[in-house]
């Protein structure tokens, strides 16, 4: 009965699959995007967050997610708070700008609002088609940066110098050779297509130093904490300072086209693509990541983004939303968990997240270097994230930099209208209100 019943409803059978491969593909999802559950909380407990609620939010946020993308969408892709986002939450608007975490979720709530809108309204495709590619490949590129500085400097790699401004640290002490020996683990292991690399390497790295006497265990499973310290904390009236703005739009930029090429690449991989290589019910798609990070906002916890890694679980056979629905079970599991997820020490997730980095920066390669129109733009929307410690200021120097470019060369047609008035708004931000 069970069975007839999922097969009718996920269209098992249409999409040549079956309940035992779509079970497989979610457990191979989620073993390559379980990290999230311990490198998440040890990210925003340095915003100040309550470590154990934000583990609590992070699976719950993960579970809706993925729950909405499979029944709704329909999709084997699989959702959880975005990397390189928790680090412009944390490093970027609460550390860098100044402002408090229950500001940074109300950004994030509003940022999923409008996303849901853009998408209700199909504006979504517009604003994709008027970026162009060199700006979308500079900004991953500057994230994925700016998690490795984030990674360096949580390991004490590099260090702050009155002179230079950053310099070496010393790296014979515990927490850099812990760092850089995860990360060559994880390095090696996913070259190797290990399943699990990543969360293996933060795991292996944790063991290692409870067993050297450098950490503390407190244990591997227990109930879910309290949420209480970060559920409905939100300061939406916060977010809606006119300071914000940039920090609303960073969240709402980076969530769309991370989506957006996700969806894409993911779909595309796994043969979901129409004959005009169109992603079918993609609305709905996009509605389930939005949201996603408007609950996930609720929930206490950053962007709720759709992974990547869902790719591993397309490649087992994973074709239709009951991959999604398995990761989220998985996720809901994880909740008992959060005694391991407390005793993994900081820089046990600083070598994923220099894996992380690594994998962003891939897209360096696919711009074009022999038109330096598109080529410095790029430079400066990638190198503007980490030595501005943001990823709005990374935004909206690209975008500054690619209009003004094009326009000095004599190239306006090249110049689309949202370009262009992006541009001019972020010139005069910094002209007149920073």
């Amino acid at each position: 009965m069970l069975k007839r019943q999922l097969n009718s409803f996920f269209k098992l059978e249409e999409h040549q699959t079956s309940i035992r491969t779509e079970i497989v593909a979610g457990l191979t999802t989620f073993l390559t995007m379980a990290y999230i559950i311990f490198v998440n909380p040890s990210v925003l407990a340095q915003a100040g967050m309550d470590q154990g609620a934000v583990f609590v939010a992070t699976c719950l946020a993960a579970a809706i997610g993925c729950l909405i993308m499979g029944l709704l969408a329909n999709y084997p892709i699989a959702l959880a708070p975005g990397m390189g986002l928790n680090a412009f939450f944390t490093f970027g608007v609460v550390l860098g700008m100044g402002y408090t975490w229950q500001a940074a979720l109300g950004a994030v709530f509003l940022s999923g609002v409008i996303f849901l809108l853009l998408s209700i309204f199909r504006i979504r495709e517009w604003i994709i088609n008027s970026i162009p590619i060199s700006l979308r490949l500079g900004i991953a590129a500057g994230i994925g940066l700016f998690l490795a500085i984030i990674a360096l400097q949580n390991a004490g790699i590099v260090v702050d110098h009155p002179a230079t401004l950053l310099t070496i640290g010393d790296i014979a002490q515990p927490a850099a050779l812990y760092t850089l020996g995860g990360f060559f683990v994880i390095a090696a292991l996913a070259h190797l297509r290990v399943m699990g690399a990543v969360m293996i390497g933060i795991l292996g790295v944790t063991v290692i130093s409870i067993l050297l006497g450098h950490s503390e265990f407190g244990g591997v499973v227990s109930m879910p904490p309290s949420m209480g310290p970060v559920f409905l904390q939100l300061d939406i009236a916060g977010a809606l300072d006119i300071s914000m703005i940039s920090v609303v739009f960073a969240f709402l930029f980076v969530d769309l086209f991370d989506t957006a090429g996700t969806l894409v690449g993911v779909a595309q991989r796994g043969g979901l693509l129409d004959k005009d290589g169109k992603l079918p019910r993609l609305n709905k798609a996009l509605m389930a990541d939005s949201t996603a990070t408007m609950t996930g906002a609720l929930l206490g916890t950053s962007s709720t983004t759709s992974y990547i890694e869902s790719a591993s679980g397309i490649t087992s056979g994973g074709r239709t939303g009951l991959t999604a629905v398995v990761v989220a079970g998985l996720f809901l599991i994880s909740l008992f968990f959060a005694p391991l997820a407390g005793s993994i020490p900081v820089y046990a997730t600083a070598g994923a997240l220099l894996y992380v980095a690594v994998l962003m920066c891939g897209s360096l390669a696919r711009a074009d270097w022999d038109d330096v129109t598109e080529a410095a733009p790029v430079l400066v929307a990638a190198l503007s994230m980490p030595l501005t410690y943001s990823i709005a200021n990374g935004i909206a120097l690209g975008f500054i930099s690619y209009a003004a470019i094009k326009a000095l060369s004599g190239r306006f047609r090249e110049l689309s209208p949202a370009v262009t008035v992006l541009a001019i708004l972020f010139a005069l931000k910094y002209l007149f209100l920073d």
